[in-house]
């Protein structure tokens, strides 16, 4: 069973938003980055369904050659190889972004049976990539995953519906789209980080086709920090402190 695993490198957002100059784009000088978190279920998914079937796992990602930091992340969990979708960094809308993917798996020339992604990304949260990536592929496609299992060709996919289970199953290749909670990604140990030095990571240009939606501008939310009360030691404090309690439902 050959699996690819499409992932995306998102900025680390725990800190204060900043956007550049015109507003269009977070600046990211002083941000770190991460994988976006649905994208790590996937790799592991990805990793359990080589451990049980064999076969390779290789990972895409579209992006600039910084990228790779995070692929040989989780290319010291278990993946085999890596691709690199090289763009000039700029974000493509769901089309365009779908398009670049597209032209790096018709290079690479690999027959995935697998082909999985987070449902969205943690920056931009689309929800649009897999399903338009199905699409041009002409592939069956499952979203919002969050049981996998497959058996004799076929994939048996959960969804969670509030308190119930949805069960589809589709007939490989497909595409599949899974959530946080899929399973708990583990981390990289010292021996597969040294391994991951030596595993392929390889780069194709691809060409970025004009935007179909036209992002204008950010708006960062105006911050709403919560002040502290200080309260009286007295009993008009200990009055106040009660309709505190009130408030947050402590008492009735």
């Amino acid at each position: 069973m050959d699996v690819l695993v499409c992932i995306k490198r998102v900025p680390m957002v725990g800190t204060a938003l900043i956007l550049n100059d015109d507003g269009t784009e977070l600046d990211t000088r002083r941000l770190g980055f991460q994988l976006s978190p649905h994208e790590e279920n996937a790799v592991e998914a990805a990793v359990q369904l080589i451990e049980q079937h064999g076969g390779t796992v290789t990972l895409l990602t579209m992006g600039t050659a910084e990228s790779e930091e995070q692929l040989r992340e989780q290319l010291a969990i278990g993946a085999d190889r890596a691709i690199i979708a090289l763009t000039d960094g700029t974000e493509p809308d769901p089309q365009a972004t779908v398009g670049g993917l597209l032209e790096a798996i018709r290079a690479d020339g690999a027959a995935f049976d697998v082909i999985l992604l987070g449902s969205e990304s943690a920056d931009v949260g689309g929800y649009q990539t897999g399903i338009r990536l199905a699409h041009a592929l002409g592939l069956p496609v499952v979203t919002n995953v969050k049981g996998l299992s497959i058996a004799d060709g076929t994939a048996r996919c959960e969804r969670a519906v509030g308190s119930e289970r949805e069960v589809y199953e589709v007939t490989l290749p497909a595409v599949i789209t899974v959530k946080d909670g899929l399973n708990i990604p583990r981390y990289p140990s010292v021996p597969g980080r040294i391994k991951a030095r030596k595993k392929p990571v390889t780069t194709h240009e691809v060409s970025i086709a004009a935007p179909r939606i036209v992002k204008h501008r950010l708006v960062v939310p105006p911050a709403t920090a919560k002040g502290t009360k200080v309260l009286e030691p007295n009993a008009d404090g200990a009055a106040v402190l009660v309709d505190v309690f009130r408030e947050i439902g402590v008492l009735s």
